[in-house]
């Protein structure tokens, strides 16, 4: 009898997933996912985007992500090319927070701040694999992750899911979180790096933009918000209008380009709005950009430099866009900004919409 329940027991554990005393996790590779014109590749290293690529206006076809070839690479990235980012993205001043009475210190990365979510957060994680379909209307891969209560500082186990779903022409990103014991920040983003005129293209200077936000949130030296907002009008952050990106960009001097976020208009509540649009006037392309939430990280790989990519081409500052729809970075710290705290019930749902087309000219906000 011992020895049958010896047995019964190892076949519990080698059924689930338990192998030498650990848990057996997917392997390390990339997924493809295809539409039409439009194709995808996607890691479970860090839930990355590692490839989009689509036609321009001639019908030619090209990857618009700036990434590597290797997914060794992305194993010892830094820049977080494509990576899903979190427990909570951008910076948290002090690396601390309270909530509900407890003070929680976390792991400062960037000097005394914890930026995108700790030195390992979401990003250098091996993520599973749920549910990967590569055919019909609507391929998709979604992939999941447990963050364990105390990793990096922050409290409580979470378990998070992030969709890549692929329409004819678009892209749509679904994040979703569930606190399972404990109320705990959450704010996650992709940080995919967009180069419409494709990946090897060189910079972004000529691209037109255009964002929906009147506001920026105000930073301190260190880009840690200070609570307040501004107004873009007269700045040169606004981009209203549709703007060309290298018009304004070297007045930024500190930053050494655009690395904001914008208070999205008609943000309250979580109605999807749209967020920001993008065109490349030599290759035709625009991406618009739709959200539910409440900010968009405006940055312009000011320090991305000598980064060997794809097909070996090296990547320089100002080579891509990053607009990344985000909570309020800091929230945590600032009664005042739209609250990013979420419990077992209350859960966590941020979507991110992408749309593609090509046009030789016209008016952006017409879109």
């Amino acid at each position: 009898m011992t020895k049958i329940f010896v047995l019964l027991c190892l076949f519990f554990l080698a059924a689930s997933g338990f192998v030498n005393g650990s848990i057996k996790k997917d392997p390390l590779r990339i997924f493809d996912l295809k539409n039409g014109d439009l194709s995808v590749k996607v890691t479970n290293w860090g839930a990355t985007l590692v490839s989009l690529v689509l036609p321009d206006k001639n019908g030619k076809l090209g990857d618009i992500v700036l990434g590597y070839d290797s997914l060794k690479d992305y194993i010892n990235d830094t820049t977080y090319f494509g990576a899903t980012v979190g427990r909570v993205a951008n910076r948290i001043g002090g690396a601390q927070f309270t909530l509900n009475g407890t003070h929680y210190k976390l792991i400062a990365n960037e000097g005394n701040n914890t930026l995108h979510g700790g030195p390992k957060g979401f990003t250098h994680a091996l993520w599973k694999v749920v549910r990967y379909q590569n055919e019909g209307d609507s391929p998709r891969i979604t992939f999941s992750y447990h963050s364990f209560d105390g990793e990096e500082g922050f409290p409580g186990d979470l378990l998070v899911t992030v969709s890549y779903i692929l329409g004819k022409n678009s892209l749509n990103i679904i994040m979703k979180a569930k606190a399972l014991n404990k109320p705990t920040p959450v704010n996650l983003i992709n940080h995919a790096y967009w180069n419409l005129g494709n990946h090897n293209s060189g910079n972004i200077l000529d691209e037109v933009v255009q964002i929906f936000g009147s506001k920026t949130t105000l930073v301190d030296d260190h880009l840690i918000p200070t609570g307040k907002f501004a107004s873009v009008e007269g700045t040169p952050y606004d981009f209203l209008k549709p703007q060309v990106v290298g018009t304004r960009i070297n007045q930024l001097q500190k930053t050494n380009g655009y690395d904001t976020n914008y208070v999205l208009d008609g943000a309250k509540g979580k109605e999807i709005k749209v967020a920001a649009i993008v065109h490349d006037k030599k290759s035709g392309r625009v991406m618009k950009i739709s959200t539910n939430a409440p900010g968009l990280q405006f940055y312009s790989a000011n320090f991305v430099k000598n980064e060997k990519g794809k097909d070996g081409f090296v990547y320089q500052p100002r080579s891509a866009l990053c607009l990344e729809t985000q909570a309020f970075p800091d929230s945590v710290n600032h009664l005042n900004f739209p609250s990013t705290i979420v419990t077992p019930e209350k859960p966590y749902k941020h979507v991110m919409f992408i749309k593609f087309s090509t046009k030789d000219s016209y008016a952006l906000s017409t879109l």
